[in-house]
């Protein structure tokens, strides 16, 4: 067997073919079970990476209407699609959206009082958008 804290990338593909070839007993279970733990984090942590960014630059939109531009939007535009590409591979993360975008709300708010300069109770404790309102081609807040 090849040592999971010595090459990870060979014990990944010992796996895989430990897998296709249905010989279950000889998986490495502790460090597999783990890594599919850590894989489905990860899918979560970028869709939370992506929202906060979408919020963030919707935060500058609304508060710095004067620095609007084409790169915003398109920040906003390019945000969207990738978080709508991620939760619609990961249709798991729906039971956890609202966990998700009150992180997400609340790190864009340090994100966007750093950027602006503005303080962080310019911006409302709580998210102005739903999920839906954020996520939706075409929406830019006034």
């Amino acid at each position: 067997m090849i040592d999971y804290n010595t090459d990870f990338y060979g014990w990944t593909q010992e796996q895989a073919a430990l897998l296709r070839a249905g010989r279950l007993s000889e998986l490495d279970m502790e460090n597999l079970i783990e890594e599919v733990e850590t894989m489905g984090r990860s899918e979560k942590r970028a869709l939370e990476s992506r929202l906060t960014i979408l919020l963030l630059h919707m935060l500058k939109w609304q508060y710095q209407p004067a620095r609007r531009g084409r790169s915003w939007k398109l920040s906003i535009d390019e945000q969207r699609l990738q978080f709508q590409r991620i939760f619609i591979d990961n249709p798991g993360l729906k039971s956890e959206i609202d966990k998700i975008m009150l992180d997400a709300y609340q790190l864009a708010i340090l994100k966007a009082a750093n950027e602006t300069g503005l303080e962080t109770d310019t911006f409302p404790p709580e998210c102005p958008w739903s999920i839906e309102q954020a996520t939706v081609s075409g929406f830019y807040p006034e």
